[in-house]
């Protein structure tokens, strides 16, 4: 065994996964009964620092599209959990490394977005993070930061001899991010291969314009957070800490947030809020308890007593998942609203007009459209392809009558008496037609 892979496997002892058993801060309490702990560095001298001072801690989001998605509602959550229990979130979004792209659990180089683009994009996701965090004059009160602010003003060359002498090529090829490209023959850049340094350095900016003493985010990032820790040791001899959380599947195993008809955005234009309300309605029945400590803020008393209903009762724990996830992103009436065009919907058997709703040509409509090319136009499917398939396995309905027939020709006649025609895909999606 080479020296480079003793050190790198005693570095890696060094951080051991454990959870605390006596765990005395509010902040890592609330977390770990939550189930949000996965990995942690020095569990012990973080927890006495949580009990004793404000923390600092961040989480880092790419800028690559206008709105998260479900997938990033963990680390979300954990910046809530910071700041109700005392402590200081900084939501950092990454104006810098999205001009690079992280090669974490990416299979392909990303597409390459432009400055306007980028800032764009941060924009609409700050919206998110309004429902979530305050931002306002409390002590603790969050603080959004853009790491372009000191990556776009980097001297490369300074920094490479600086910064860079600290990482080592053997210890880089061993990530999971990079292993999985290479072991596959797919080609990763080297402004790829930066990515790790930069987010490194993120942390140690942060710990010295903010004091920030903690980096959180998902399983997938600990070799990218632990190159953060070490960095602060070694550059500054700081003590800089690292915390991760679980990759959320399904009790079926399957990837969290992934639905028939792709992400499940946060964004409300990309993804409805009725949309988002049935996506946590259908939660898998051995999901529901887990989901509750995740991603509600119902206290644990309440969801002790939930996650007992067994049976036609756990469908009510699932209505309550369903409005209170929404609630949180979506506001108070929107779930609401949600909720009783659900029920509307599939209880008293009504075409609330509350769902959502598709703009088409009355033009259009009025010549007639083949019902596959409809589901296609209204989003219900990616491909007419799929449409004709769905049809064919009985999956299609208008105004809840099943169509059997592809080249089934809907016209102005199938329009209701509120003006409007409704087409399904399946049991649970449904979207509403309105000619313009």
């Amino acid at each position: 065994m080479s020296l480079d892979s003793i050190l790198i496997a005693l570095n890696l002892i060094t951080y051991t996964i454990y959870i605390m058993p006596n765990i005395k801060s509010e902040f890592l309490k609330t977390i770990s009964e939550r189930g949000f702990i996965h990995q942690c560095t020095d569990m012990d001298v973080l927890d006495s620092n949580a009990n004793t001072q404000m923390l600092t801690a961040y989480v880092g989001y790419d800028a690559t599209a206008d709105s998260l998605h479900i997938g990033n509602l963990v680390s979300i959550m954990m910046l809530y959990w910071m700041q109700k229990t005392g402590h200081q979130p900084i939501v950092l979004m990454g104006g810098g490394t999205t001009k690079v792209g992280d090669p974490s659990g990416r299979d392909e180089t990303r597409r390459l977005l432009s400055d306007n683009q980028i800032n764009e994009n941060i924009t609409q996701i700050k919206k998110t993070f309004d429902n979530f965090l305050d931002f306002g004059s409390l002590n603790n009160k969050a603080l959004l930061v853009n790491n372009s602010d000191w990556l776009d003003e980097l001297k490369y060359i300074q920094f490479l001899r600086d910064v860079g002498q600290h990482f080592t090529i053997n210890r880089m090829l061993s990530f999971d991010s990079v292993k999985l490209r290479l072991g596959r023959e797919q080609p990763l850049t080297f402004l790829e291969f930066n990515y790790m340094i930069l987010q490194a350095y993120d942390f140690l900016e942060l710990a010295k314009r903010y004091n920030c003493s903690l980096q959180m985010g998902g399983s997938d990032q600990w070799g990218n957070i632990i190159n953060g820790v070490e960095l602060g040791r070694r550059f500054s001899n700081r003590s800089l800490y690292g915390l991760t959380s679980p990759l959320i599947t399904t009790s079926s195993g399957a990837k969290m947030g992934k639905t028939a008809s792709g992400a499940v955005w946060l964004n409300s234009e990309r993804f409805s809020p009725y949309d988002y309300w049935q996506f946590w309605r259908n939660t898998e029945d051995g999901d529901v308890a887990r989901f509750l400590k995740l991603f509600t803020t119902l206290p644990m008393n309440e969801i002790k007593k939930l996650e007992v209903l067994e049976g036609a009762e756990i469908n009510e724990a699932k209505k309550i998942l369903a409005t209170q996830a929404t609630q949180l992103i979506h506001g108070v009436e929107a779930a609401n609203a949600a909720a009783q065009t659900a029920h509307e919907t599939f209880e008293l058997d009504n075409s609330a007009v509350s769902l959502p709703t598709i703009d088409i040509s009355l033009e259009d409509l009025s010549s007639g459209i083949p019902v596959f090319s409809l589901l296609t136009t209204s989003g219900l499917t990616q491909s007419n392809s799929e449409s004709r398939r769905l049809i064919k396995g009985g999956g299609c309905r208008i105004n809840d009558s099943s169509i059997k027939d592809e080249m089934t020709i809907i016209g102005t006649e199938k329009l209701d008496k509120n003006g409007f025609i409704k087409i399904s895909a399946g049991k649970k999606r449904h979207i509403l037609i309105r000619p313009v």
